[in-house]
This record gives C-alpha cells, structure tokens and sequence, in this order.
C-alpha cells in the first residue's frame, strides 16, 4: 500500500513539474505544432467553392477566386510553394467544426469575425469588409433612396431582414427560400431589388450583367481566417497574422480584391 501512495505522489510530482516546465517554455509545445505542419509540406484550408467570387469552380474546373487565392499565397510564404495546399470545400454549417476537429489547419470560407464565434475559434485581421447590399435590374434606381416604397426580396429568417428595415423602414420585404429564387422575384416583376451579402451579390453581377450593385454598404462584416484556440497554435496564427499585415501594406491583398470585382 505505502509501495502505492509512494508511485503515485511521484507521479502527480512528475507531472506537476512536466506542466511548470511547459508553462515557463511555451515555445516548445508551439514548436512542435508548426513542425509537423512545416513536415508535412501542406496546409489544409476549409473553403467554399460554389461562392463566386470568392471560392468557387471556373468553367475550366479550376478552384478560383479571393479566398483561394489568399490560400495559395499563404502557403507560398510559411512554406514556400503556392501549390502546397490541399483545399476542403464545406457548406457553411462545417466552416467551423472542421477546424474544432482537427480536420483542417485553418477556414477562409467567408467567416465574419464575431464575438461568439471568437469564444471558440480565432481569427486572423480580417481580409475583407462585406456587408449588405442590394441589387436591382431597374437602371432608374442609382441608390438606396430610390428604395423607400419599392419591394425588396430577402432570403428567409437571414440576418439581412433586420439590416433592411432599419435603413428603408418603408420598404415592403419579400422573403425567397434561395437565391434563385430571389432572380425569380425580380425577373417576373414580384420585387424591384434583392438584398443580400455584397461578396455575394458581386458574384451574381458577374453572372447576370443586367443586375447593377447599388453603392451603399448598409451594414458590415469583416470576413477573417478562422484558425483554432489555443497555445500550440499560436505560432501558425502569428505567421498568418504577419502575412496578412505585410499584404495589407503591400497592396497585394487590395489588388486581389480588384481583380476579382469586389
């Protein structure tokens, strides 16, 4: 029995001093996270690949746009090849389990940085200011104040519904279950315009050029990379955080941002 107590009080000693020692030398547990992903020669990136233009398929079937190419840069600078990345399209119910699993190393799969989800993941500055806006096919309309007393399509139980009728209380919504069937709205003169994410609607000018983006960003949102909470990630966040400053100073990110029509 005294054999026992004698193991295990030195035991919990070993490990108490195993858990100080750690503690005054964080960089060790950091050092190994970013090993393994340094030898294993690839980041693994959550994005989206159906959200033009930010990730989605081009008619080459080529995986492109904002995002994607914010990856591809990324792995160019922590580990020196631009191809050394391996993409995982998810829907936006996985943007953040796949990284609370382990699954991948980071998210930019249009994530808005907001206080609930920081208290389980991390994000990086953000990349991107989206935010409201709307869309009409009526070359009358220029700006919101053309709005007042039209019908606005507006995807259901979305955040946008509250967004819009703070800033044109007057206006009469109009619910769609989808994107299309927003188009549907207007085209068959049901609505006069949509509302919906700017990132988005960009996306949708590109592919119908008879729609016009109004000017006005009627509310923000910082999209941002998601990357996971704690110490042994530190590293990897701090490098990315890094690259994203050097990007902003550069003007490479803000070049990117043209390129791709947002």
């Amino acid at each position: 029995m005294k054999q026992r107590l004698l193991s295990l009080v030195t035991a919990i000693s070993s490990t108490s001093l195993a858990i100080a020692f750690l503690a005054t030398n964080p960089q060790l547990i950091l050092a190994e996270e970013w090993s393994e992903i340094a030898s294993r020669g690839e980041l693994k990136v959550a994005v989206k690949d159906n959200l033009r233009p930010l990730g989605f398929i081009n008619k080459k079937g080529n995986l492109v746009g904002l995002e994607i190419d914010i990856a591809h840069k990324l792995a160019e600078e922590l580990l020196g090849e631009a191809e050394a990345v391996e993409f995982l399209p998810v829907t936006n119910k996985e943007r953040l389990q796949v990284v609370l699993n382990d699954r991948v190393d980071m998210a930019i799969a249009r994530v808005a940085l907001t206080s609930s989800r920081s208290r389980i993941v991390d994000f990086s500055p953000y990349y991107y200011l989206d935010g409201t806006g709307i869309i009409t096919k009526n070359a009358e309309i220029k700006n919101i104040k053309g709005l007042n007393n039209s019908k606005i399509a507006v995807l259901e139980n979305s955040a946008t519904i509250a967004v819009v009728r703070n800033k044109l209380p007057n206006a009469t919504l109009i619910g769609a279950k989808s994107y299309q069937d927003a188009l549907q709205l207007i085209e068959t003169k049901q609505a006069d315009a949509f509302a919906a994410d700017r990132s988005v609607l960009t996306g949708w000018i590109q592919e119908y050029p008879a729609y016009k983006l109004l000017p006005e960003r009627i509310s923000g949102a910082a999209l941002a990379i998601v990357m996971p909470k704690g110490l042994q990630y530190q590293e990897l966040r701090n490098k990315v955080d890094r690259a994203i400053y050097h990007w902003q100073k550069s003007g490479w990110l803000q070049q990117r941002i043209e390129y791709w029509g947002l």
